[in-house]
């Protein structure tokens, strides 16, 4: 693997200064909150909304829960996305100290940079993972087991740049996790319904994580670091339209197993044009122009929400 001695130069900056972290927070946090990305919301928007969907979905197929519950159910899972996100940020930041420090874009991260230390961190680390386990815990025991059950995926995913050139696939599973828990949380099974669901996650995932990775594709080059931004090329718009494409029919089927109205599948297909919208106009060598792509799939996943969410409504109406 290369290594190099000087860090990579590079006009991106992956820690601004000037957020709301830094105007708002207290000096001796900063750091911490940084390690979680609190100020970068999507990846907790992109980890929660699966969530949302599975609980929404199997939510409005039973009289056996209240309204009241499912909203409860899904305020805490936003509650525990923060929180497993940040510690997967952790996780990540560990992993990647040594090769943050080499890039530019990367140096002012609180672990390369010496702001916390690897103790530290592990501590911090020890803590979220608590404060995770305490979230869990509020569900039923189907649900918590489906969740613990994710913590290899979560642990491995870092590593997993470093020797295969589909990391986004690892990430795919990690992610989407929380369709199979929202799942079990109001059933207390797991059913096909979720499994397509959590099956169009994964490939959502490996589209809108391509077009991300194009941000890095120079650097991780450099470093040895693999990515299917590097695998694909300038071929990813023609891959990232069949991983899109599978996540439209695969959330499609899940409707077709869970019995949803037919309104569901008409703004399925309007969300589908959002992710038609990325593909057709992504410039990855621009990376301003793919980390707006990438943020954009938060409105694409509130858009599949609200077509179950109005699904049901009609239904029932």
């Amino acid at each position: 693997m290369t290594q190099v001695n000087q860090p990579i130069q590079t006009s991106k900056n992956d820690m601004p200064k000037d957020g709301w972290i830094d105007r708002f927070m207290p000096e001796a946090v900063r750091p911490y909150l940084k390690l979680l990305r609190l100020d970068r919301p999507i990846g907790t928007w992109l980890l929660l909304l699966p969530c949302w969907w599975s609980t929404a979905m199997a939510g409005g197929l039973t009289d056996a829960i209240t309204t009241k519950q499912i909203v409860i159910m899904m305020a805490l899972f936003g509650v525990g996305a923060v929180i497993m996100r940040g510690a997967g940020c952790v996780i990540n930041d560990l992993a990647d100290r040594n090769f943050d420090g080499q890039v530019e874009r990367t140096t002012t991260r609180p672990l390369p940079s010496g702001q916390v230390k690897v103790w530290q961190a592990l501590l911090f680390l020890g803590f979220m993972m608590l404060l995770g386990l305490g979230i869990l815990v509020q569900f039923r025991i189907e649900a918590i087991i489906v969740g613990i059950c994710s913590i290899p995926i979560i642990i491995t995913y870092p590593f997993m740049k470093r020797i295969t050139y589909w990391p986004q696939a690892c990430l795919g599973l990690a992610f989407n996790w929380g369709a199979l828990v929202g799942w079990a949380a109001v059933t207390g099974t797991v059913e096909p319904a979720a499994i397509a669901m959590y099956a169009a996650g994964f490939f959502w995932t490996l589209g809108y994580d391509t077009i991300y990775a194009h941000q890095d594709k120079d650097d991780d080059a450099k470093i040895g670091l693999k990515s299917l931004a590097l695998r694909l090329g300038d071929a990813t718009p023609k891959w990232a339209k069949g991983f899109y494409t599978m996540t439209t029919l695969l959330l499609g089927v899940s409707g077709m197993l869970a019995g949803l109205h037919w309104s569901y599948f008409v703004l399925l297909g309007l969300a589908g044009i959002h992710l038609g919208w990325q593909v057709a106009t992504v410039k990855l060598d621009d990376a301003a122009n793919c980390l707006k792509r990438f943020r954009s799939n938060r409105d694409y996943g509130l858009l599949v929400l609200a077509a179950i969410v109005l699904s049901h409504l009609i239904a029932n109406a």
